[in-house]
């Protein structure tokens, strides 16, 4: 999938330079969490709501050769990462939990074993009440099609939005969205105010609905909700998009803050950084504490 072309835009520096400044209120730091960095690229992460455990993505410092893994909350804090329960060889991803951490999303090429990203759908696996894993479920057609799909995000409308270079779309990559009705899925693409003649990799909205974070070919992008739909795309400033890179968004539980992935330079390939609003106490929480 098309994502691996972020790590080559670090020529969008000037332009992001350029773009409207939308960084809330507070600022934006390095995440610098030792049991998670290294020299590869890491990112997507998501924090289980049950354990404090952390799930992410690490890859290759090109980005390419994605794998997930979890680095386990301890009295002691955060333990050494290791393959996620549910890896499998192949392509896995963008790992995100739903209904209080019962229910996780995630991307993989599992049904062919191989790692071509062309090959890579959306899946989802139910967590037990002894705690454990089930057996992970591919989506049907046509949520998933003969076109790579990524980045699975629920959202509180109702719809699950992904991303998608399927046929019918309005530039390189698309946001999609999907809903059940019935026994059925139905898909449609999600329209002019997200979608562009560029690319648009990443959906992210926020707990509550009322506003999303969107990846781009350019850098993130905040889009505001209101009553006729999505709308108000406003692109983060130089602070937030410094080099085009910045990836897999995950938005505070309250809405007041995000956490990304960006190629950090010097070296250090993608690290996370935290975006973090004035209006909230530090986040994310050390691990074993609130």
């Amino acid at each position: 999938m098309d994502r691996e072309r972020v790590v080559r835009r670090s020529a969008l520096l000037c332009a992001a330079a350029a773009l409207v400044a939308a960084t809330p209120s507070g600022s934006v730091r390095h995440w610098d969490v030792p049991a998670l960095s290294s020299d590869q690229w890491e990112s997507h992460a998501a924090i289980d709501p049950r354990t404090g455990d952390i799930w992410f993505v690490r890859s290759s410092p090109k980005f390419s050769g994605w794998h997930l893994m979890i680095a386990r909350c301890t009295p002691h804090g955060l333990a050494a990462p290791e393959p996620a329960p549910i890896a499998v060889p192949g392509l896995e991803a963008d790992p995100y939990f739903a209904d209080r951490g019962r229910t996780l999303w995630f991307i993989s090429s599992r049904a062919t074993g191989g790692m071509n990203s062309a090959d890579i759908d959306i899946w989802r696996v139910l967590r037990g009440t002894d705690g454990q894993w089930g057996q992970p479920e591919r989506l049907p057609a046509p949520v998933n099609s003969g076109s790579a799909e990524w980045f699975p995000r629920p959202a509180p409308d109702g719809w699950l939005y992904f991303g998608s270079r399927r046929a019918g779309g309005m530039g390189q990559d698309d946001i999609w969205r999907a809903r059940l009705r019935g026994d059925r899925w139905m898909v449609e693409n999600a329209g002019p105010t997200i979608n562009g003649p560029g690319a648009e990799y990443e959906f992210q909205p926020s707990p509550d609905g009322g506003w999303a974070i969107l990846s781009t070919d350019k850098g993130l992008v905040r889009l505001t909700r209101g009553p006729s739909g999505w709308g108000n795309r406003t692109p983060y400033g130089p602070e937030v998009n410094v080099n085009g890179t910045e990836i897999g968004p995950m938005i505070a539980p309250d809405g007041h803050g995000f956490l990304y992935s960006r190629d950090a330079g010097d070296g250090r390939s993608g690290e996370f950084f935290v975006v973090s609003d004035s209006r909230r106490r530090a986040w994310p929480h050390p691990c074993g504490k609130g």
